[in-house]
């Protein structure tokens, strides 16, 4: 599952990381970055993105423009819950948990189908996102937590802004296969909306969370899932599959209250050193940190539950 991400970086710094090559092009360029309406909501950086937050996604350009190739991709911030385009009044009410999505569901799903076979794919971006330990043992708002993220040039620490080097291409952003659909208000005002899709966890990451979002690592796997006009759906599905590549390291607690925004969210949690054999230990150090005055926002670990429509 996926309940928190972390993207701090502007406009022009994502365009930075999002570089690709398109087939007349002999260097790498930066894709358009589009600022679309979407009911006068914005994308702000943050060091911890909750669900119905604002955050840059990429996308085909066709989507924008019938007479572009599929292969050009574009970038635009939409809205983390995907709103049922059937729904009326204030897109906050829906009453559907849609950060998440699961992939062995998409095909017959009433709420997503329309967005799979239509082609609205996606590529959700972050510099990584955050996930809780299931372990019977705790309680939701004591679960260890971890910060998941791409494996990155030997001196990037990606808790330290300053040894990011945008020059030489920033750094490596976590890319995550998502689906995404437009709703419009009474005025005809459009609000763009996407979802994270999640599959059962490999044995590497099986002993944090037993889900794992669809994580896309070459640019081989970003073009064909953005190519909706030349791959097709099962095809598009088959290319999903759990990350080998990625890297975590243990963070506080913090980022479970989604209004806590602080540059502390990712950063090592120098005190925790989790293990199963270690669970007393590790209970302890999170009741201490209890004592700190944040309110815990549980959601960032409950798993995605569509109600049948």
């Amino acid at each position: 599952m996926c309940g928190r991400t972390c993207l701090t970086l502007d406009s022009k710094e994502i365009q930075c990381c999002c570089k690709y090559r398109k087939t007349s092009q002999k260097k790498p360029l930066p894709p358009e970055y589009r600022n679309e309406f979407n009911c006068g909501r914005k994308y702000f950086p943050s060091y911890n993105i909750a669900p119905t937050d604002l955050s840059p996604v990429l996308v085909s350009a066709a989507h924008f423009n019938e007479d572009t190739d599929t292969s050009e991709r574009i970038i635009v911030p939409m809205m983390w819950s995907m709103i049922p385009r059937w729904h009326k009044g204030d897109y906050r009410k829906h009453g559907l948990t849609t950060n998440n999505c699961r992939l062995e569901n998409l095909a017959m799903s009433k709420l997503y189908g329309f967005p799979l076979h239509s082609g609205y794919r996606c590529v959700i971006l972050c510099e990584g996102f955050y996930e809780w330990q299931t372990t019977k043992e705790l309680k939701a708002s004591e679960r260890p937590a971890f910060f998941i993220h791409m494996p990155q040039n030997e001196n990037v620490k990606m808790y330290d802004k300053s040894t990011w080097n945008f020059n030489e291409g920033g750094i490596t952003l976590l890319k995550m296969a998502g689906l995404f659909d437009i709703w419009e208000d009474e005025n005809g005002d459009k609000l763009y909306s996407y979802t994270v899709i999640t599959l059962e966890s490999n044995r590497k990451f099986s002993e944090i969370h037993h889900r794992i979002p669809a994580i896309l690592e070459t640019e081989e796997e970003i073009s064909q899932w953005l190519d909706f006009r030349r791959i097709g759906v099962n095809r598009a599905l088959n290319l999903l599959k759990p990350s080998e590549s990625i890297q975590w390291y243990s963070v506080s607690n913090i980022e479970n209250n989604s209004r806590n925004k602080s540059d502390q969210c990712n950063k090592p949690s120098k005190d925790i050193n989790f293990s199963k054999n270690n669970l007393m230990r590790n209970w302890l150090l999170i009741k201490k940190r209890s004592n700190e005055n944040f309110d815990v926002d549980e959601g960032s670990s409950s798993e995605t539950k569509i109600k049948k429509i």
